[in-house]
C-alpha cells in the first residue's frame, strides 16, 4: 500500500502561519473567506488532530508561539460574536437573552440538533473556527507551562466573553472545558472568579440540553471550588442549587459521576447557603440513593456530601427525614469493621454522626440504628482518642433520654467518662454557629423603629440603674422582667491559682459578655465539661451506686479534683457530695473501699499512683478538707438507723470480701463508741480484718488501707494514750553505764581471772568463776555442779562467735547498758537473720539469760526500730521471732505521729516476714490496737 503523500498541513509551520496570518487578518477582514476558510480549516483541524495530540506536541506548540496567535484568533471571535446575536439567539448575551434563545422551554424542548436548525445561529464558518481553536487550547491546558503562558497572555477574559455571547452547546462545552483546565492553578482560578465566569456558567446548567457539555460545566464548576472563599462564592452565586436539580432528575451515569464529584467539592467546610441550596434543589434524597450505587466512586462521593451536610444544622432534620442517619451510622460502621479503611477515613464521618446528635429526630433515629453501641465503641478504642472529646460531647444530647442513659450505663459509659477527666485527649473541636442545634433555630426578627415612649422609658431605666446603656433594653421590655438593680461590686478576689476552702463548695459566677450576673449563673465549660455533666446526670439516679461508686469512677473523680491544674469544676464537687450523701450508695462505699480512697486520697494525700513509690504532689489543704467532709457524709448515713442495719448485715452476713471490706471501713465512718465497738470487738470485726492481713489483697491499696484503718481503730480506742514506741527498759547510748568486766581484760588485768571460755576460733576469754556462776542457772550447774567443767580452768563454749560472746561475758559479770550489747547488732539496711545478733539471741536463750535477751532484744528495737531505721527494718526485726521484738515492730507500725506511707509500708513488710504463720503478727496488732502490753510468750488479747 503506498504511503499518504505529505500535505502542507503536515508541517507545523504552515499550521502556525495560517494561524497568525489569520489573528492578523481578522475573521470578518475584508479579504476573500473563500481564499482564506479553507487554509485556515485546514490548519486548525490538523493542529487539533496532529500535532497537538502527538507525544510532546503541545509543548512544541507553545514553544513555537502558537498560543499567542491562538488566543488573538479567540479575541477576534469573540469580538465578531455579538454580531449575529439578532440573527440566532445562541450568541447574545445571557442577560438580554431573547425568547427564542437555546435553552430549555417550559414544554419538552426541541433536541439540540432541532433546536440549531429552527432557531437562528452563529455562521457556520465562526462556528467552525470557535470549535477547532477552543478544542486546540483546552487541550494545551492540560500542561501547566501552558495554562501559566495562557493566564499572562491574558486568554481568560475572551473565554468568558465567548461563554456570555455564544450559546451553542459544542462551543460552551469547549470553552468550559477551557476553563476547567484553566482552573486546574490556584492564580488562573481567580481571575476566571473575576472575570464573572461564574453566573454564566450556572446559566449553561439550566440552559445546556447536551450531557457532553453539562459535564464540562459542572468539572468547571468543580475546578473553581480550589478554596473556602471560593466555595463560598459558588455558592452564593447560585452555583449548587441547579447541580442538586440535575441530581434530582436522574441523569446519565457519567454525569451523576460529574455532579456528585462536584457537590462533594463545594460541599466540603459546608456553608450555610450551600447547605440551603442543595436542600431546596431536591439534592437530599438522590444522595441518599446512590450511598448504594454500585459504583464505588459514585458511592462515597455521595456519603462524604452527607457527612459534609451534617456541618449545618438547619438541614440536619431533613437529612434524617431521607434516610441520612443510617446511610452515614451502617457507613461508619464498616470503615470500622475488620476489613475498613484507616482512621483518616473514619473522621468526617465520626465528626457527621457526632453532629447528628444535637437534634432530637435524628438521636431518636441513631439509638434505634445501633448509633450508641457505636459511640461506645469509638470511645473504647484507643486509635480513637482524638475524636473521644468530640464523641462525649455528642453523648450530652442524650442527657434527658432516659432509655438511652440507661444503655449507655449498661455499656459501660461511666467508667470511661472518668477516664476522659484527666486523659490527655485535645479539647473537643471547635463548630461554627451554624452547626447548633436546629431545635432551638435562630429568631430573626426584623428591627421596628422605636416610638418615643419608648425611647423615653429607656433614658428612665438608665437613669435609675435598671439598665447599663441602650442595648440593654429592647421595646419588648416589662417591668415583670426587669431583673433588680445589680448589687454593690464586692472586693477582687485573689488571683491565686489553688482554691480556697469555700471555693470547692460555692461556685463562683462567671459573667458572660453581654449579660448581667444577675440573669445567668455559668460555670467553667472545660475539656471535661461534657464528660462532667454526664457523669452528674447519672448520678441524680436514685441509685447510682453501680455505676459511680466503683473503683474506676471514684478514681477518675478524685484525679481530676486533685489533678487539676486550675480550680476543679464545681460540678465535680457536688457530684462526690451527692453520692456520699445518698444512703443507697453507702454499701458501695464499703464494698469498693471507697471511703478508705477517700480518706487516703484526699485526708492523707496518697493517691493509687503514690503507692508504693512516692511521688511529690503539693499538699493542698482544700482537699484534706473536701476529704473529711465527704468523710462526715458518710459518717452521717452510717449511723443512721438505715445504715446501722446496712453495715451489720454486711460484717455478719456478707460475702467473706465484704466482711472484710465492712471491718476495714468501720473506723472511717463510724464514730459512736457503741457502734463500732459492737461491729468490731464484740462481733470479731477486728480479728477479721487482721486475718486477713496475710491472705491475697482485694484491692492493690488493701495493706496501706488496713494500715490507716488499724491506726484509725486505735485513736478511737485509746484517744488520750500515747503509747512509747520502745520499751522502757533503759539503755541510754550516749552516756553508757561503768563496764564490770573490762578489769578482766588487757595483758595486766586489776582483776586476775581464775577462768577461761575456751570458743571454737581458740579465743580464749577471761572469766571470775564465781561470778559467772551466779549470773545463771545454766553456768551455776556448769562451773559449781558435778560436771567436770567444774574442775577445769579452760571450760569450752561451742557454736559461738567472738561477736556474740562478748555481750554474754560482760554480761555473767553484772554488766548492764555499758553498751556491750550493741556489738554484734548490724546497722540499718543489713538483714538481721543469720548475723551475729541473731547468735547472740539464741545463746543468751540457750544460757538462761533472760536480762541479757531483753538488753539485746532492746538494742535491736534502738538501732533498727529508732530514729535511723525505716519501714523497711520492720520486716527484719519481725523475722527474728522474738515476741517482744513484735510487739516492737507492732508499736513502730501503729505508733501516733507515724506517717502514714512508712506505716503502710511496714505493715507490707510485717506481712511479707509472717508469711502463713499469721499468729503473732495478729496478736501484736491486736494487742497494740487495744493497748494492752504484750507479755512474754504465749501471751494473748481476748478481742
Amino acid at each position: 500500500m503506498a504511503a499518504a503523500k505529505p500535505t502542507l498541513t503536515d508541517s507545523l509551520s504552515f499550521c502556525l502561519a495560517q494561524l497568525t496570518a489569520a489573528a492578523g487578518e481578522g475573521l470578518g477582514g475584508g479579504k476573500d473567506t473563500a481564499t482564506n476558510e479553507t487554509p485556515l480549516g485546514r490548519a486548525l483541524l490538523a493542529l487539533r488532530t496532529r500535532h497537538v495530540k502527538a507525544a510532546g506536541g503541545i509543548e512544541r506548540f507553545r514553544a513555537r508561539g502558537g498560543l499567542r496567535p491562538l488566543l488573538a484568533l479567540l479575541r477576534r471571535a469573540a469580538a465578531a460574536g455579538p454580531a449575529p446575536s439578532q440573527a440566532g439567539a445562541g450568541s447574545a448575551p445571557s442577560s438580554v437573552e431573547p425568547a427564542t434563545s437555546a435553552g430549555p422551554a417550559p414544554s419538552p424542548g426541541p433536541t439540540p440538533s432541532a433546536a440549531a436548525a429552527s432557531a437562528p445561529s452563529p455562521p457556520a464558518r465562526l462556528r467552525k473556527t470557535l470549535d477547532l481553536a477552543l478544542s486546540i487550547l483546552a487541550n494545551c491546558c492540560t500542561e501547566g507551562a501552558c495554562r501559566a503562558e495562557v493566564r499572562r497572555l491574558g486568554g481568560i477574559l475572551p473565554l468568558v466573553t465567548i461563554l456570555q455571547c455564544v450559546k451553542t452547546d459544542s462551543i460552551q462545552n469547549r470553552t468550559a472545558r477551557a476553563l476547567g483546565n484553566l482552573a486546574m492553578e490556584p492564580e488562573s482560578c481567580g481571575d476566571i472568579h473575576s472575570a464573572g465566569a461564574v453566573p454564566l456558567l450556572v446559566e449553561s446548567l439550566t440552559a445546556c440540553q447536551d450531557s457532553q457539555c453539562l459535564q464540562s460545566v459542572v468539572r468547571a464548576l468543580r475546578n473553581l471550588a480550589d478554596s473556602p472563599q471560593h466555595r463560598l462564592a459558588l455558592a452564593q452565586q447560585g452555583a449548587v442549587r441547579p447541580l442538586a436539580e440535575l441530581l434530582a432528575a436522574a441523569p446519565d451515569p457519567a454525569l451523576t459521576l460529574a455532579l456528585v464529584r462536584a457537590l462533594l467539592e463545594l460541599s466540603r467546610g459546608c456553608s450555610r447557603a450551600c447547605a440551603e441550596q442543595l436542600s431546596l434543589g431536591g439534592g437530599l434524597g438522590p444522595l441518599v440513593s446512590l450511598a448504594s450505587h454500585p459504583k464505588k466512586a459514585v458511592r462515597e462521593a455521595a456519603i462524604l456530601i452527607l457527612a459534609n451536610l451534617c456541618a449545618q444544622g438547619l438541614v440536619r432534620p431533613a437529612l434524617g427525614n431521607a434516610g441520612g442517619v443510617e446511610v452515614l451510622l451502617g457507613e461508619l460502621r464498616r470503615r470500622r469493621g475488620p476489613n475498613g479503611a484507616g482512621p483518616a477515613s473514619q473522621q468526617p464521618l465520626v465528626r457527621a454522626v457526632c453532629l447528628l446528635c444535637r437534634e432530637a429526630i435524628n438521636r431518636a433515629r441513631l439509638r434505634d440504628a445501633g448509633g450508641l453501641e457505636l459511640l461506645m465503641g469509638l470511645l473504647r478504642d484507643p486509635r480513637a482518642s482524638a475524636w473521644h472529646p468530640r464523641v462525649v460531647a455528642a453523648l450530652v444530647g442524650f442527657l434527658y433520654d432516659t432509655g438511652a442513659l440507661g444503655r449507655l450505663q449498661a455499656l459501660g459509659l461511666v467508667p470511661l467518662l472518668a477516664g476522659q477527666l484527666c486523659g490527655d485527649a485535645g479539647d473537643e473541636e471547635e463548630e461554627g454557629r451554624e452547626a447548633a442545634s436546629w431545635d432551638f433555630p435562630e429568631e430573626r426578627t426584623p428591627e421596628r423603629a422605636e416610638a418615643g415612649s419608648f425611647r423615653s422609658l429607656r433614658s428612665w431605666l438608665i437613669s435609675e440603674g435598671y439598665a447599663a446603656g441602650p442595648g440593654d433594653i429592647s421595646p419588648d421590655w416589662s417591668p415583670e422582667r426587669c431583673p433588680p438593680p445589680p448589687p454593690p461590686p464586692e472586693p477582687a478576689e485573689p488571683t491565686s491559682p489553688t482554691l480556697g476552702p469555700t471555693s470547692l463548695r460555692t461556685p463562683r459566677t462567671l459573667r458572660t459578655p453581654g449579660r448581667s450576673p444577675a440573669a445567668t449563673s455559668e460555670e467553667p465549660w472545660g475539656r471535661e465539661g461534657p464528660a462532667l455533666l454526664l457523669l452528674s446526670r447519672f448520678s441524680q439516679a436514685p441509685d447510682p451506686s453501680g455505676a459511680l461508686v466503683t473503683g474506676s469512677a471514684l478514681c477518675g473523680l478524685l484525679a481530676y479534683v486533685t489533678g487539676s491544674p486550675g480550680p476543679p469544676s464545681p460540678r465535680a464537687l457536688r457530684i462526690l457530695a451527692r453520692l456520699t450523701c445518698n444512703p443507697a450508695c453507702l454499701e458501695a462505699f464499703v464494698r469498693s473501699y471507697g471511703a478508705a480512697l477517700l480518706r487516703a486520697w484526699l485526708v492523707l494525700g496518697v493517691a493509687p499512683d503514690d503507692w508504693p513509690t512516692l511521688r511529690a504532689r503539693p499538699a493542698r489543704r482544700q482537699h484534706r478538707e473536701l476529704g473529711e467532709m465527704l468523710l462526715q457524709n458518710l459518717t452521717v448515713q452510717a449511723e443512721s438507723p438505715f445504715g446501722v442495719g446496712a453495715l451489720t448485715h454486711l460484717l455478719l452476713s456478707g460475702s467473706p470480701e465484704d466482711r472484710v471490706a465492712c471491718a476495714l471501713t468501720l473506723p472511717f465512718i463510724c464514730r459512736k463508741p457503741s457502734l463500732w465497738r459492737r461491729l468490731l470487738l464484740d462481733q470479731g470485726g477486728l480479728r477479721l480484718l487482721l486475718s486477713a492481713l496475710t491472705r491475697p489483697a482485694p484491692h492493690p491499696l488493701f495493706l496501706f488501707f488496713a494500715a490507716d484503718s488499724l491506726s484509725c481503730l486505735q485513736g478511737l480506742v485509746s484517744p488520750t494514750a500515747i503509747p512509747a514506741l520502745l520499751s522502757p527498759v533503759p539503755l541510754d547510748l550516749d552516756s553508757p553505764s561503768p563496764c564490770l568486766y573490762e578489769p578482766l581484760l588487757g595483758p595486766a588485768p586489776i582483776l586476775a581471772p581464775d577462768l577461761h571460755f575456751l570458743l571454737d576460733s581458740g579465743l580464749r576469754l577471761p572469766a571470775r568463776r564465781a561470778a559467772s556462776a551466779t549470773a545463771s542457772p545454766f553456768f551455776r550447774a556448769l562451773l559449781a555442779g558435778s560436771f567436770a567443767e567444774a574442775q577445769m580452768d579452760l571450760v569450752p563454749l561451742r557454736g559461738l562467735s567472738p561477736s556474740a560472746a562478748r555481750p554474754i561475758l560482760h554480761h555473767l559479770h553484772g554488766c548492764r547498758g555499758c553498751g556491750a550489747a550493741l556489738g554484734p547488732i548490724p546497722p540499718p539496711g543489713q538483714p538481721l537473720l543469720g548475723s551475729e545478733a541473731e547468735e547472740a539471741l539464741e545463746a543468751a536463750g540457750r544460757f538462761l539469760l533472760p536480762g541479757l535477751e531483753e538488753e539485746l532484744e532492746e538494742a535491736v528495737s534502738r538501732i533498727h526500730l529508732g530514729p535511723h531505721g525505716g519501714p523497711e527494718s520492720v520486716g527484719e526485726v519481725f523475722r527474728l521471732g522474738r515476741p517482744r521484738l513484735v510487739a516492737h515492730c507492732a508499736r513502730w507500725t501503729l505508733g501516733p505521729g507515724q506517717c502514714p506511707r512508712k506505716r503502710a509500708l511496714a505493715l507490707v513488710g510485717l506481712v511479707e516476714a509472717a508469711g502463713e504463720e499469721a499468729g503473732p503478727l495478729t496478736e501484736a496488732l491486736l494487742a497494740v490496737v487495744m493497748g494492752v502490753e504484750m507479755g512474754g510468750k504465749g501471751s494473748s488479747v481476748d478481742c
